[in-house]
């Protein structure tokens, strides 16, 4: 491919030392970060000799770039996940799925708590994880606060509250507790997190078969679905060490333009899960491999030792992550190395057929879309208005980049009050494209209107009074609002074929602008609703208001909670008002 003269001059001035590279399009948009040994070599290596198609679409996008000098490999691996970690630039490898994964925390404070989080940060407090299945991991810790008395507040209060009458909690705010005693059930929870769960399911057992006695059925199923859960994280796995370690296993399979991750999380010496994921890859294997790994542990707590393939670096990775990084070469862990790469070789062949299928899908969509236009089109943009009997007049707006949501660009409008749809497209459009011509800014390929002649007029008068230089088009609906044809600027209809990939892209353009204006809409009644029925009660000002909303976040919740719950954040009197307040409203 033709080189631009300005990333020539700048590839000549590339040195030959570590650092990241940041390639931009022409829009200073940020589409990919990436870091070197070499990085006269790396980003030379994307302009010269054959890429496979991802890499090549990649390069065509490339506009300019700029790059940043480190002292060493490990500095530039540091650096190149911060800057991914900042601008999430589309082409990299991004860590999706992993970071749902919840942990279990016991905390290193004398009156301790235990809670589940996504993102446990202190190091001195124990955690135990990651769970693969949430639910199972809230109802650990739920039947840790139900059958010992641990503390349950954040903060500790100056009276005591609820679960210290229920028994759950010793109440350290009003009591002085035995020392001894609290740390006794503190090594009972963690032996019974760390696997040893035969006196608390034989516990459960007893007080199910209790409660089946006295035909407290609800209760007794309570019990059981209790000791369920904690086998269910018990389970026997097919792999069991007997050095009960805790090691993470990492490894990876490529072929044909995508990279397939894989990882086993042994806790204990049992394999507790497992994660997978299968992208695009726009550089070498390796060091997809290695971002993959960073980000990873950038929201999970590093192990004593991780496992992964030959040729790793593992010495790029032990000085980053400040622990033990082994390649197997026998034994049961090479054995379960070799079971990491087999699952990620399996889920990559389950996957790209249905991946590629998508992918290509995609380009005939835009290929027809391009076809009807008679022109490239990569920048598409769709208003949807939304009001309700003429209140909260809102239009949402979003954009598409060859046929995939940019939600960066999306935006909201609140609009002047409702006369007619007419009148509100006229005004979403004049205030987007007016805007956009003040800043300077690129100009979309297309403006696609959620209707038929009306709204392709209204939005084609205001083109012309600021002489916009995009194409319009409507989605005509049939007698069940289904997108059946495309209507041009000149009226024309261009049907659609249900099996055309374009039918699917417009409608999933349709379906998500439709779901951006409402949920706007919904939410702007939903914060009118709750200022209406708070400012309407005696006794709630600024600061009680902001103390409900901060507790029960949304009118729903705060009429689901009791007078009792109220009156944890309110006065009694005032818990009750609002409660008849809004079983009155809603």
């Amino acid at each position: 491919m033709a080189i631009s003269e300005l990333l020539q001059d700048k590839l000549a001035l590339l040195p030959d030392d570590p650092g990241c590279y940041i390639m931009k399009d022409e829009e200073q948009n940020i589409l990919y970060v990436g870091k070197a040994k070499v990085l006269k070599n790396r980003v030379r290596s994307y302009f010269h000799g054959t890429h496979n198609y991802k890499t090549t679409k990649l390069v065509s996008h490339i506009y300019d770039f700029e790059f940043i000098k480190t002292s060493s490999e490990k500095e530039a691996l540091l650096l190149e996940i911060n800057l991914i970690k900042k601008y999430r630039p589309p082409y990299n490898i991004m860590l999706m799925d992993d970071s749902s994964y919840p942990y279990i925390v016991l905390t290193n404070e004398t009156y301790f708590r235990v809670y589940t989080t996504r993102n446990p940060q202190k190091k001195k407090d124990m955690v135990f994880g990651p769970y693969p299945n949430a639910q199972s991991a809230t109802e650990m810790v739920r039947i840790i606060n139900t059958l010992f008395p641990v503390r349950k507040c954040v903060h500790i209060p100056k009276k005591a509250c609820l679960y210290y009458h229920m028994h759950q909690c010793n109440a350290p705010c009003i009591h002085e507790i035995d020392l001894e005693e609290n740390g006794k059930i503190k090594q009972k929870i963690k032996q019974f997190l760390q696997g040893n769960t035969k006196e608390i399911i034989s516990e459960l057992e007893s007080k199910m078969q209790k409660a089946s006695e006295n035909l407290q059925f609800e209760k007794a199923k309570q019990y059981l679905d209790s000791i369920q859960a904690i086998h269910h994280i018990e389970e026997k796995q097919l792999i069991d060490f007997k050095d009960g370690k805790d090691r993470d296993v990492f490894g990876y399979y490529e072929d044909k333009g995508y990279i397939s991750f894989q990882g086993f999380f042994i806790r204990k010496g049992k394999l507790i899960g497992r994660s997978h994921q299968v992208q695009a890859v726009y550089e070498d294997s390796m060091e997809a491999f290695l971002s993959y790994i960073m980000q990873y542990y950038q929201s999970h707590p590093v192990v004593k030792e991780i496992l992964v393939p030959e040729k790793t670096p593992v010495e790029i990775l032990e000085s980053s992550l400040q622990t033990k990084v082994k390649v197997p070469a026998k034994g049961e862990k090479k054995y379960l190395l070799d079971l990491v790469i087999e699952n990620a070789k399996e889920a990559h062949e389950q996957k790209f057929a249905l991946i590629q299928r998508k992918e290509q899908d995609l380009i005939d969509a835009n290929e027809h879309l391009n076809r009807i236009c008679h022109q490239k089109i990569h920048t598409v943009e769709l208003f949807d208005n939304s009001h309700i009997s003429g209140t909260h007049n809102v239009s949402g707006l979003v954009v598409y980049k060859d046929g995939l949501p940019d939600k960066k660009q999306y935006r909201h409008y609140q609009l002047k009050e409702y006369k007619s749809d007419v009148d509100s497209m006229k005004e979403v459009v004049y205030r987007r494209y007016f805007r956009l011509l003040m800043e300077q800014k690129k100009m979309p390929d297309l403006l696609l209107v959620d209707g038929g002649k009306q709204q392709i007029q209204a939005a084609k008068e205001i083109k012309e009074q600021l002489d916009l230089p995009f194409q319009i088009m409507g989605l005509v609906k049939d007698d069940k609002h289904t997108t059946r044809a495309l209507m041009d600027e000149n009226l024309h209809e261009i049907e659609l074929s249900k099996q055309d990939p374009l039918f699917f892209l417009l409608t999933r353009m349709q379906d998500e602008v439709h779901r951006f204006a409402i949920s706007y809409h919904r939410n702007l009644r939903s914060k009118a609703m709750t200022r209406s029925i708070l400012d309407s009660v005696n006794g709630i000002g600024p600061k009680r208001k902001k103390a409900l909303l901060k507790e029960f976040k949304s009118i729903k919740q705060m009429k689901s909670a009791s007078v009792e719950e109220l009156s944890k954040i309110v006065p009694y009197e005032v818990a009750s008002n609002l409660y008849d307040k809004l079983h009155e409203e809603m």
